[in-house]
């Protein structure tokens, strides 16, 4: 593992740590966005417990590479629903912008995964 990959590795942790905190949380400002975009709480939860699920899957890439690489693919697909449920709800780009930022990272550390 290269320092580009730790770096992208815990970058990628940190942030979707953050976010699944505040959806396992059900915090005032995450049942907001859950209703707006037409999820229960209960469903954004869910989303929360797979984003942590994925930070694991990252940790466990530096073990085995497989797992890094199976996270990340995770976070592309829900990061893509992410963006389909901001186009649904009528979202403009600064609404969505933070999914498609989060993707560009994930791509991002799948491009260096690649690169070994």
């Amino acid at each position: 593992m290269t320092a580009l990959d730790t770096i992208l590795t815990c970058l990628l942790a940190l942030w979707f740590t953050l976010l699944s905190a505040g959806k396992l949380l059900g915090t005032a400002q995450m049942a907001e966005r859950a209703a707006h975009l037409g999820f229960t709480v209960g469903g954004y939860r869910v989303i929360g417990a797979l984003e942590l699920a994925g930070v694991l899957g990252l940790f466990a890439g530096w073990a085995v590479t497989g797992l890094g690489i199976a996270a990340a693919a995770g976070f592309l697909l829900l990061l893509a629903g992410a963006i389909l449920a901001h186009l649904r709800a009528g979202d403009r780009l600064p609404a969505a912008a933070p999914a498609i930022g989060s993707a560009v990272l994930v791509v991002g550390y799948l491009l260096a995964l690649f690169q070994k």
